[in-house]
């Protein structure tokens, strides 16, 4: 059955065409004496796709074709979406990407609410959180759906999101932090390679990998590690409803779908047209359709995704040892 909608969409484009078809017609065939037939032909039938497209873009304006924006998280999670100088993994996309997607979602008065799909192992801290606090603005229903991941970083986005669907199997969890710095210490004195300190404060250069680490170094990283999971328990708690001490208890642990389900971690379980049926209940229509929000990459962008997916397949391994060469922390 034709919607109300798509009805008024196909008048207009049908309306410009025709309009438009006239204004060619006779611009160029009737009118000018001087103008070869077929050159006028041809100049008719570009004006007659230049109105059908103008017309288009009007009824786009005029009868919105959706009302429930998506946006997906994929991959690793990290502020533009690589690895620095190294590459990182093809699939990720930058934070700040997403929360513009986000953002632009809650401007557009034709969407009236948020799917926002997670299929990420976690990523950095602040840049989760961005994401999250984004999701938090949505003017309107939002709902966290994951596929196959929805890990550490991407609980915390989750958290933020008025539902968590999953499928039964699902990967759910990870709420945890953690930090990692390569001991090149060994390999230094190997090759003749020494440290020497010019630092002002005494832990500027703790977790440097090229020294090893004394006890006061240790206590100092981990304090960190502790406080980043402090604030994730506590996000988590608060944004799940969730106990803070059933939160600890998880100890980082992933679970399955169904038994993130059985532990209120996951609200519902259930496939993407469940999802949208549930909305449309929510919203009071008779079906949703969905819009999805892609940030514009140029021809440039792509071909060197295309470049970066070459190089991460050749060199990631190397790349992701090299490049820890001082403390990171990641959820």
């Amino acid at each position: 059955m034709v919607s109300s909608e798509g009805i008024g969409r196909l008048a207009i484009v049908a309306l410009g065409a025709a309009v438009f078809a006239v204004i060619g017609v006779a611009l160029f065939v009737i009118y000018p004496d001087t103008l070869a037939d077929l050159v006028g032909v041809l100049v008719a039938l570009a004006v007659i796709v230049l109105g059908v497209r103008i017309a288009g873009s009007i009824a786009e304006n005029l009868f919105p074709g959706y009302d429930v924006a998506e946006v997906a998280v994929d991959g690793p999670i990290t502020r533009d979406g690589g690895g620095g100088r190294f590459p990182s993994s093809p699939g990720s996309t930058p934070a700040d990407d997403i929360v513009e997607q986000i953002d632009r979602a809650d401007e557009d008065d034709n969407v009236d609410a948020l799917l926002l799909k997670l299929n990420t192992p976690g990523g950095e801290v602040v840049p989760s959180d961005d994401i999250k606090l984004a999701a938090e603005r949505f003017d309107g229903p939002t709902v966290a759906y994951t596929t196959d991941v929805c890990a550490s970083g991407g609980y915390w986005i989750a958290s933020g999101c008025d539902e968590l669907w999953a499928r039964d199997g699902s990967i759910v969890g990870s709420i945890g932090v953690i930090g990692s710095r390569v001991n090149a210490s060994e390999f230094a004195d190997k090759v003749g390679l020494s440290y020497e300190r010019f630092a002002a404060g005494e832990y500027k250069d703790a977790g440097s990998p090229l020294k090893e680490m004394d006890d006061s170094e240790r206590a100092y990283l981990q304090g960190l590690i502790d406080d980043y999971y402090e604030t994730f328990v506590e996000r988590v708690s608060d944004g799940r409803d969730l106990e803070p001490e059933f939160v600890r208890e998880t100890e980082a642990r992933i679970y399955l779908g169904e038994q993130a389900h059985e532990m209120g971690l996951v609200d519902h379980l259930g496939t993407r047209r469940e999802i949208e049926d549930e909305l449309a209940d929510r919203l009071e229509v008779d079906a949703v359709t969905v819009e999805e929000f892609e940030p514009e990459r140029p021809l440039m962008a792509r071909v060197g995704g295309g470049a970066q997916s070459l190089a991460y397949a050749f060199g990631a391994g190397i790349a992701g040892i090299v490049g820890d060469r001082e403390f990171r922390l990641r959820f």
